[in-house]
């Protein structure tokens, strides 16, 4: 049977998903609405915890840092407004899993491995199709993606079926720029990663992740006619317009305990300020989450999975305001770039994900 009308479908179906999807756009949702909508994003829990477990598997004892996060109600309402032609149904990137790894070599071989992967559910994008590391975006976004639909044969698993999760894979250095550009989201008005805002912040980060790319990558991205000098000159120009690195080295990263619980909801008022609130159980996590979003509507509030609290640290590192990698790795790249010799005995520097 299609989930397109599948009552058992989380929400009812998705034709009722996607008309309470519309209904939000509108700026006309119901109750019913909003509620039908918490049960398809409580249900994509289900997805999430089914693939964390097959990624921490593969993943033990290599030091690749897996995460996950459900995507914020906010997020899902801003994007559907972004996008009046997508339907809430294929919005694939509600659950989503995060690996962070410390090169580009041991990223490739890994995913390759992981298309071989013999399970039922089904990778639904062609292997390059974002692959924004062959072909970054304009906004000097690098990293992979991978969007696969769940597919399982259990009683309690079958009316899930049709529902999406995202796999980001991204480098230490990838990372530190995509952090980066998320707390200039928080500290300004400008939204780089959706090119709202002032675009000189946009522009300065597409550059700042070419400087990243070709210094400690070996690749080029949304810049490949400039010369070195000439992308680090550009970048120079609008940090002394905009004071970008100077602000972030101003930030300090909140000293938040993260316990060993499993399950952590990280809260970021309009006050700047970082909330932490853990959780031993996965259940209460989720229904504490619904209740955070209410409480808070104006904050971001967003529940993250992780195996230790340095894990959540380096995967969520916005949250905590951390931009001391990406500071580090300008400095060391706009040298590199800028020396005439190349500095070729500067080595691609090593990023803890530990709290320094």
């Amino acid at each position: 049977m299609s989930n397109q009308n599948n009552q058992n479908f989380p929400g009812g179906s998705k034709s009722r998903v996607n008309r309470a999807g519309e209904n939000v756009r509108a700026g006309t949702p119901t109750d019913e609405d909003l509620h039908v909508i918490e049960q398809w994003r409580a249900a994509h829990r289900a997805v999430l915890n089914t693939f964390q477990a097959i990624l921490r598997t593969r993943t033990r004892g290599t030091g690749i840092a897996v995460a996950q996060r459900h995507k914020r109600k906010r997020t899902i309402f801003d994007k559907l407004d972004r996008l009046p032609d997508m339907q809430l149904s294929r919005m694939d990137d509600i659950a989503g899993c995060r690996l962070i790894f410390k090169d580009i070599k041991s990223l490739v071989e890994f995913r390759e491995n992981f298309h071989k992967a013999r399970f039922n559910h089904k990778r639904r994008n062609k292997p390059d199709k974002y692959d924004y590391i062959k072909e970054p975006k304009a906004t000097g976004y690098r990293g992979i993606h991978d969007v696969y639909e769940y597919n399982v044969n259990s009683a309690v698993g079958k009316d899930l079926a049709g529902l999406y999760l995202e796999i980001q894979y991204r480098t230490l250095v990838q990372h530190a720029w995509s952090t980066a550009v998320e707390v200039i989201g928080f500290i300004t008005e400008s939204q780089p990663k959706f090119q709202q805002g002032d675009h000189r912040y946009e522009r300065a980060m597409a550059l700042a992740s070419e400087i990243l790319a070709r210094a400690f990558e070996k690749s080029r991205g949304a810049f490949p006619d400039l010369g070195d000098r000439e992308v680090v000159a550009a970048f120079l120009a609008l940090d002394n317009e905009l004071g970008l690195l100077k602000t972030l080295r101003g930030l300090n990263a909140a000293d938040k305990a993260v316990t060993e619980r499993r399950n952590a909801i990280l809260i970021f008022s309009g006050s700047r300020e970082l909330d932490v609130r853990t959780y031993r159980d996965s259940t209460d996590a989720l229904r504490a989450l619904f209740e955070l979003e209410k409480e808070f509507p104006d904050s971001d509030v967003v529940l993250v999975k992780a195996d230790t609290s340095d894990d959540v640290r380096l995967a969520f590192r916005n949250y905590f305001s951390d931009a001391r990698d990406f500071i580090r790795l300008m400095e060391e790249g706009c040298a590199k770039l800028s020396n005439p010799k190349g500095l070729a005995d500067v080595k691609n520097p090593k990023l803890s994900a530990k709290k320094q």
